[in-house]
Order: C-alpha cells, then sequence, then structure tokens
C-alpha cells in the first residue's frame, strides 16, 4: 500500500512539472513576438489597423468613344442568277447527225450546236420549189388567156361569162402561186431548223442526247438538247424583311439617300470565300408586293461579271447602304450590358463614380457596334474590367484604347 501510493505522488509531481514548462513555453513565444500572436501589431490600437486594411477602388480601362466616318450597310444572304436561261428544243424531228460544241464551254450568239439529217428536208424543199414553177406557170397560162378573152371580148366574140371565168381563173392561180411560195418558204425553215445556232452567248451545258439519236421536234414533246446560261451581266437575288423596306423607303423620303438616287440604289457584293466587297452594282428591281407568308419582298441586283468568275446558283452577302456618309460613334460589344430590354454603357465620372448610360445601339462595323445616340464624344466608357464595376461605386480608371477590326 505505501509502495502504491508513493508511486502516485511520483506521476502526479511529473505531470505538474511537464504542465510548468509548457506553459513557461508559451508565455516565452508570446514576449518575443511582441504580443502579434493575438494578430495585434505591438503599441499599435485596434482601430488604427482596421482602417489601414480598407481596399483601393478596383482598377478598370476607359476609353472615349471611337469617332470615325462611315456610311452604314445593311447585308443580306441571296443567290446569283442567270439575266437569260434558254432550253436547246429541236423545231424538227430527225436523226442527230453531229454535236459541235465541248461540254460546259463558252459559246457566242449564233454559234452551230447540234445538227440533225437535212436530207429529208432539202428533198422536202426541192418539191416545194418545183409546185411554185407548176403554181407560176398557170398563172402565165391564165395570164394569157385573159389577154385574148379581152380582144374577143371587144369584138364580142367571146360571151361575158366566158371572160368573168378567166379572170377569176387568173386570180386563182396568182393564190396557188402564193401558197406554194409559202410552202417553200417553210421547207426552207426546216431546213434551217436542221441545223440549231446558240440564240445567246454564255456558258453552254453538258449535252443531253449523242449522235444517232431521233430528236422530236415541233411545239409538243420537243426533244431537250442542252441549257445556255448568260454570264456577263449578272443579277443577284435576295429578300429584305418588310422593316427594312420600310426604312429604306422612309430615308429615301427624308433626303437621307440622296446621292443614291440616280441610276438606281448602289450595292456591294462578295462571295462567301472573301472578307472584302469588290463586286460593285445597283438595285434595278423591287418586287409589287409583299410575300404575306414571309413579311419579306424580293429585290434584285444587276453586276458586271468581265471575268465570268460568278456563276448562276451561286449563294453570296450583299451589303445595302442605309445612310450617307457621316461620323459615327462606335464601341465593342463587351462595353454595352443589358438591363432588361435597355441597352447600357457604364461610364466613369472626374471622382471616378460608375454612372450608366442608356444607349441606342445600331449595327456592327468594322468589328464594332455603332452607336446611334446616347453617348457623347467626352465621355469616358468602361471597355474592359466592367465586372467590377457597379453604378454609383468607385473605380480607379485606367487609359485604353478602341481599335476597329481593320486597325487589329
Amino acid at each position: 500500500m505505501t509502495e502504491r501510493l508513493s508511486n502516485r505522488e511520483n506521476n502526479q509531481r511529473l505531470t505538474n512539472k511537464r504542465r510548468g514548462g509548457w506553459l513557461a513555453a508559451v508565455l516565452l513565444a508570446i514576449a518575443a513576438t511582441g504580443g502579434a500572436w493575438w494578430g495585434l501589431a505591438p503599441h499599435e490600437p485596434v482601430q488604427a489597423q482596421t482602417a489601414g486594411s480598407s481596399p483601393p477602388p478596383p482598377p478598370v480601362t476607359v476609353s472615349n468613344p471611337l469617332r470615325r466616318e462611315l456610311i452604314e450597310w445593311d447585308e443580306f444572304t441571296g443567290q446569283f442568277a442567270a439575266i437569260d436561261y434558254v432550253e436547246i428544243r429541236a423545231r424538227v424531228s430527225g436523226y442527230l447527225q453531229s454535236i459541235d460544241f465541248q461540254d460546259g464551254q463558252i459559246v457566242e450568239k449564233g454559234a452551230q450546236l447540234f445538227v440533225i439529217d437535212p436530207r429529208p428536208f432539202e428533198a422536202a424543199l426541192a418539191s416545194a420549189k418545183a409546185q411554185e414553177a407548176q403554181a407560176q406557170a398557170r398563172l402565165e397560162l391564165a395570164n394569157q388567156q385573159l389577154v385574148r378573152g379581152g380582144q374577143l371580148r371587144q369584138r364580142d366574140v367571146l360571151s361575158a361569162s366566158v371572160y368573168d371565168e378567166r379572170i377569176r381563173e387568173v386570180r386563182v392561180a396568182a393564190a396557188g402561186v402564193e401558197v406554194a411560195k409559202a410552202a417553200v418558204r417553210a421547207a426552207e425553215l426546216d431546213v434551217e431548223f436542221t441545223r440549231i445556232t446558240a440564240p445567246i452567248s454564255g456558258r453552254i451545258s453538258k449535252r443531253e442526247v449523242s449522235v444517232g439519236n431521233l430528236i422530236s421536234g415541233g411545239a409538243g414533246g420537243s426533244t431537250l438538247l442542252t441549257t445556255i446560261v448568260s454570264l456577263d451581266p449578272i443579277y443577284f437575288d435576295f429578300d429584305m424583311s418588310e422593316a427594312d423596306f420600310l426604312a429604306y423607303q422612309r430615308a429615301t423620303a427624308r433626303g437621307q439617300l440622296q446621292q443614291q438616287r440616280g441610276g438606281g440604289v448602289k450595292v456591294q457584293a462578295r462571295q462567301f470565300d472573301e472578307k472584302e466587297w469588290p463586286l460593285e452594282g445597283r438595285i434595278d428591281f423591287i418586287d409589287n408586293q409583299v410575300d404575306r407568308g414571309a413579311g419579306t419582298i424580293r429585290a434584285r441586283a444587276v453586276f458586271a461579271n468581265p471575268n465570268l468568275i460568278l456563276t448562276p446558283g451561286q449563294f453570296g452577302r450583299l451589303r445595302l447602304p442605309g445612310s450617307d456618309l457621316y461620323t459615327a460613334t462606335l464601341l465593342p460589344d463587351s462595353a454595352i450590358v443589358s438591363d432588361q430590354s435597355n441597352k447600357i454603357v457604364l461610364t466613369v465620372a472626374e471622382d471616378g463614380t460608375v454612372v450608366p448610360k442608356p444607349v441606342r445601339p445600331g449595327p456592327m462595323e468594322g468589328g464594332l457596334r455603332i452607336i446611334r445616340s446616347g453617348l457623347d464624344p467626352t465621355d469616358k466608357v468602361i471597355i474592359s474590367g466592367i465586372v467590377r464595376a457597379r453604378p454609383g461605386s468607385k473605380v480607379t480608371p485606367q487609359a485604353g484604347a478602341i481599335q476597329s477590326a481593320e486597325n487589329q
């Protein structure tokens, strides 16, 4: 029993000694750091420490709106179309004798394309000419008999009825000559139609028949031989909305498109693989009614195509001037924020306060958005760091610059 009590006393003493050593170490660390372990600088009040740690206003990049002279353009997607499109069909029936073109080549007006065997038609022409000669001989005989009958009638040898019959015979013979001449002309046309020529200049398609085939001609059920489309000039068909059409009418009535009034509205076009607008043309047709189902109206422009690069059926882009040349205000789209149905731009006042301004944006131009109203040229617009700005709060403005896509 005495031995157990002695062991408990020794353990208690050892524990007290350890606690005293740990407390002494803690006090020594506090003294060494001068109280910083508690989050306080030595001899510094708590209120002063809190005031000194407030962050500065967040930085943002600002710039004046870009001002540049330009013409507003509205873009449309459309399709190139041939001014003239012709289906080549035979006018007479017969066997195809020759084909005188290469598929897809450029042909000139009047160039020979096909030949149908002309021999049956040449024989018909010879027969028609012979019939004309017979009719002419009958007319000559009738005229001679009429002359003799007139002499006999003067001597009262020939009766009046016989003389009248000879007059009618002359008229019938003359009519027969005209019928024969018409038959000759028809036979000549048939011979001419055996040689099929190009009615227009343009690019020809592939042949639809081969040599030796029987070709059906005439008004009904004629054989399609090939097609030709004209290339220079060329049409561009596109549809504009009723709102765009009405806006152009209003602008023209107000005189805002005065420079475009002579010779149709000037337009520009490009193919889909082009970035510039190399094609210059003009509007030459606007339809007479708006499509009730789609709410659009068909319009057409015409372009020169001297190099024959444009092909009917190709899609392209057309831009139509929406204004005269004027000084526009431009901003990047990233500087415009939406507030329900309104568009807002955040500006910075002289004291660094964020001031929102409602604006009315327009179309894109050179990668920037046209601002139609709501901004002054001297406004400092936040163009970067807009997520750190709140209306009425303070910011630290840093100078920046707005650049269009052409200058980047």
